[in-house]
């Protein structure tokens, strides 16, 4: 498979988080995969740490070019807000009357015994 011009091996990573390679990819497409979404909910690919930022062009790329079709005609995949774990405790002091911003800030004061 070419990718910009240049030979790409099919154990190539294309999604780093996931570890899923061209091949896999190509593998998703030929199952019936026409979209990045279709593509990840087969492989994973774009549901690690980067949620796709880093793979989803790429990705995109490669089904077009598998389909013999230009990256437009590619359907932009759905985005959902970035999450980040909220510890129970700032969600406890928040309902127990506590103030959600003083428990994030309290978070991040080092510990008293701790040098920083």
């Amino acid at each position: 498979m070419k990718k910009g011009g240049l030979e790409v091996d099919k154990s190539t990573i294309v999604c780093r988080c996931e570890e899923i390679t061209v091949a896999d990819i190509e593998n998703a497409v030929a199952q019936g995969a026409q979209t990045f979404d279709d593509v990840k909910r087969l492989t994973r690919s774009g549901m690690g740490l980067c949620q796709g930022k880093t793979c989803r062009t790429v990705i995109s790329e490669l089904i077009a070019q598998i389909r013999g079709e230009s990256v437009a005609a590619i359907p932009v995949p759905h985005m959902r807000m970035p999450l980040r774990a909220i510890p129970i405790g700032i969600l406890a002091d928040h309902f127990s009357g506590g103030s959600a911003m003083q428990s994030l800030l309290a978070e991040s004061k080092p510990d008293e015994g701790q040098e920083s």
